[in-house]
């Protein structure tokens, strides 16, 4: 099985900073896309960010400049480095992963979900 365990959530000031990150755990060949969505109360999940194996990276327009997103092939692990926080970007944070796994001989690509970390933006 495999697990993507996020952390970094809290309690932040606008104009603030949060780190997130999510690691990968468990057995498999390798991981594809990975991305941060969020979901506040009342509205649906939305994509916020995404990076690729080789590292392309792509934002979601509200966050773009003053969200980066990065991975960490060897560790597993992605990251969400959120700079000059606004309220509205209060949201229950998930990672999302592309991973390959083997099954029964062939290589197979399975979608995965973190738990979620909760971010609030508030003075």
């Amino acid at each position: 099985q495999v697990q993507l365990v996020e952390s970094g959530g809290g309690l932040e000031q606008p104009g603030g900073s949060l780190r997130l990150s999510c690691a990968a755990s468990g057995s498999f060949l390798g991981i594809n896309a990975m991305r941060w969505y969020r979901q506040a109360p009342g509205n649906e999940r939305e994509l916020v960010a995404a990076i690729t194996r080789g590292g392309s990276t792509d934002y979601t327009d509200s966050v773009k400049g003053r969200f980066t997103i990065s991975r960490d092939n060897a560790a597993n692990t992605v990251y969400l480095q959120m700079n000059s926080l606004k309220p509205e970007d209060t949201a229950v944070y998930y990672c999302n992963a592309d991973v390959e796994r083997r099954f029964l001989g062939g290589r197979y690509e399975y979608h995965y979900w973190g738990q979620g970390t909760q971010v609030t933006v508030s003075s």
